[in-house]
């Protein structure tokens, strides 16, 4: 049996929605169509190049960054198997990753889903402890900006 390749056309219609909606037509839902769904939805977490604690070059998964951070041109990566070095700043570091980190600092950058919890506690300051039992506190000056983020993420802040 013969699978022949359908022909796919594409084409752009401007409207008024906020958001990107992909009409997939066909005369039938087959494997061509399934495989053109998954590639569309499928989102992949982004990587990191950075360097271990012997110098070697490493990829990181988003998934497995606790926070980084940056003393002058030093950028630490945090992660749940260790520490690496970028040689990226901090905010093209920012820029490629997903919305699950947030910036607390000029100097830090955490992951959301590696918080076990926030401290407001204390008026004016913010604790931030990670679920591996490291903590950080976010600058005064972003706690506004942090509770607004927050507070539009579901299930981060109770």
């Amino acid at each position: 049996m013969v699978c022949r390749v359908k022909k796919i056309k594409v084409r752009f219609e401007a409207d008024e929605i906020h958001d990107i909606d992909i009409v997939i037509r066909a005369r039938e839902r087959d494997a061509q169509v399934n495989k053109l769904i998954e590639s569309l939805t499928q989102r992949e977490n982004p990587k990191l190049i950075a360097l271990d604690q012997n110098d070697c070059t490493s990829v990181i998964d988003e998934k497995e960054i606790i926070f980084i951070s940056a003393d002058g041109k030093d950028v630490r990566i945090i992660t749940v198997n260790g520490k690496y070095h970028a040689r990226q700043t901090l905010r093209s570091l920012e820029e490629k990753l997903s919305r699950t980190f947030l910036r607390i600092s000029r100097f830090e950058i955490i992951n959301l889903k590696m918080v076990s919890k926030y401290d407001f506690t204390i008026v004016g300051t913010l604790r931030i402890e990670f679920e591996n039992g490291m903590e950080t506190w976010a600058s005064r000056r972003y706690i506004p900006v942090i509770k607004e983020k927050l507070s539009q993420e579901e299930g981060y802040l109770c």
